[in-house]
């Protein structure tokens, strides 16, 4: 602890401070600038109206709010940035120092930090390792993109603390630090709203590793290629035998030691065979610290989290199930090949552009029921409408979730399933994917009445 406080007292000492963003990362850099360091001044900005009085801001704290809360940002020393803030101007364009809570941590901690990032699954292999480790006796905290800001577990930081962190692209956009141990999990079309092409897309990932040094780890899917990595690389694949660690079949298989684990599927609480990837991840990433009877009892006791692949309810011999966390064709996909007797699927949200080809084609070689919604759902619906569909009647679109929910009650055979796997964004729509999965929950509870 000391040597964090000695770090950002400082770096932000006799500094006029920006806290760009007053959500839950605001709110955690504003305790520890005021508990612990001196800057000159400190001002809070933000698109969104901040209530002095709620917040116990006292009059020394200065407010920016609305459309123009960017505009003054080189007034100040330094501008700790929010991850879900988009900067007007890049960096290059600004004369102040953009910084985030994240890299002031990393800048202390790496060496202790274990750092998730990847399109898809990377809350629940975030989760899978803190849980295993916990389990396992260990000292360590989750935080990140998780929903647990790193700033408010700092005060718990020991020498010995072992850091789960899960890191957005937004959060990775800037840094300067990588982690000792990175996970790189997948790469998939998405948040193109935000950076316009895959390749800068890319770029912000690469963070996780860009800035490692020798003698770092990082595991990433076979595909991706690392360029200028200087840490030990170390591949794993659900499709390249080759990688380093290959799983199939509900086999983990360790090319470089030769060891092998089966997955107790049975036994197990996460549902499909995608998970088996995550659970290779973790085996992987745990074994350093766990043993193998540690990390099975640990394995088997761990509950999936919530709008992934979740489970709901069973009405009229009909199994409905929340995945709401799905944004991309990928997810949906294994959505449908992972919850059994799928016979209907609930797809579309916010439009942000991604390739739908994969997901039309994937649809067109199945039987299932295929019901679109809102404004990707609309897309998707006339992609397969405009191609030689094989069997157009099972297609329908509504406008929206209620809608939708209703007529999957009507269509979905008994015996059958049915899952909402958006392959969207909830933007614009929900506040956020939890919102999304909360209302679905309701409305299927509502078919019951």
């Amino acid at each position: 602890m000391k040597r964090f406080i000695d770090h950002i007292k400082k770096y932000t000492a006799d500094k006029e401070i920006c806290i760009l963003g007053f959500g839950r990362e605001g709110r955690a850099t504003y305790e520890i600038l005021t508990k612990y360091c001196v800057p000159s001044k400190i001002t809070i900005a933000d698109l969104n109206s901040v209530d002095r009085e709620s917040n116990a801001l006292p009059d020394s704290v200065n407010l920016i709010c609305g459309k123009d809360y960017q505009k003054t940002l080189d007034d100040f020393d330094v501008v700790f940035k929010s991850p879900g803030i988009v900067l007007e101007k890049s960096p290059k364009e600004l004369k102040c120092v953009i910084n985030s809570e994240t890299q002031v941590f990393f800048e202390v901690y790496r060496e202790q930090i274990i750092g998730i990032t990847g399109t898809k699954g990377k809350s629940t292999v975030t989760s899978l390792i803190y849980h295993i480790l916990k389990e396992s006796g260990k000292e360590c905290f989750i935080a990140g993109n998780i929903g647990i800001p790193v700033f408010n577990i700092v005060e718990d930081m020991t020498e010995n603390s072992i850091v789960v962190c899960e890191l957005s692209c937004h959060q990775l956009e800037y840094m300067k630090v990588s982690p000792a141990c990175a996970v790189y999990l997948n790469l998939f079309e998405e948040h193109l709203d935000h950076y316009g092409t895959m390749k800068a897309y890319r770029r912000a990932k690469n963070n996780i590793f860009t800035h490692q040094e020798e003698g770092d780890c990082l595991l990433i899917e076979s595909s991706i290629k690392p360029a200028l990595c200087r840490s030990y690389v170390h591949t794993i694949s659900a499709e390249d035998s080759t990688a380093d660690i290959f799983v199939s079949n509900g086999i983990i298989d360790n090319n470089d030691n030769g060891d092998t684990y089966i997955i107790p599927s049975d036994k197990i609480k996460l549902l499909g065979v995608h998970n088996h990837y995550n659970i290779a991840v973790a085996r992987f990433i745990t074994a350093p610290f766990v043993t193998r009877k540690q990390f099975e009892n640990a394995l088997c006791s761990f509950d999936p989290l919530a709008h992934r692949l979740e489970f709901v309810a069973e009405i009229n011999g009909v199994r409905w199930y929340d995945d709401s966390i799905s944004t991309a064709c990928a997810t949906a996909i294994e959505a449908v090949k992972s919850i059994p007797n799928a016979g209907t699927i609930l797809i579309g949200g916010m439009d942000r552009g991604i390739d739908y080809a994969p997901l039309v084609k994937f649809f067109n070689d199945t039987d299932i029921n295929v019901i679109c919604m809102e404004a990707s759902g609309k897309r998707v619906h006339d992609m397969m409408q405009d191609t030689e569909f094989n069997d157009i009647s099972r297609i329908y679109y509504v406008p929206h979730l209620d809608e939708a929910v209703k007529l999957a009650a009507e269509i979905t055979p008994a015996g059958k399933s049915c899952v909402m796997s958006p392959a969207a964004a909830s933007y614009g729509i929900f506040k956020n994917f939890e919102e999304r999965g909360d209302a679905f929950k309701k409305l299927v509870a509502k078919l019951k009445d």
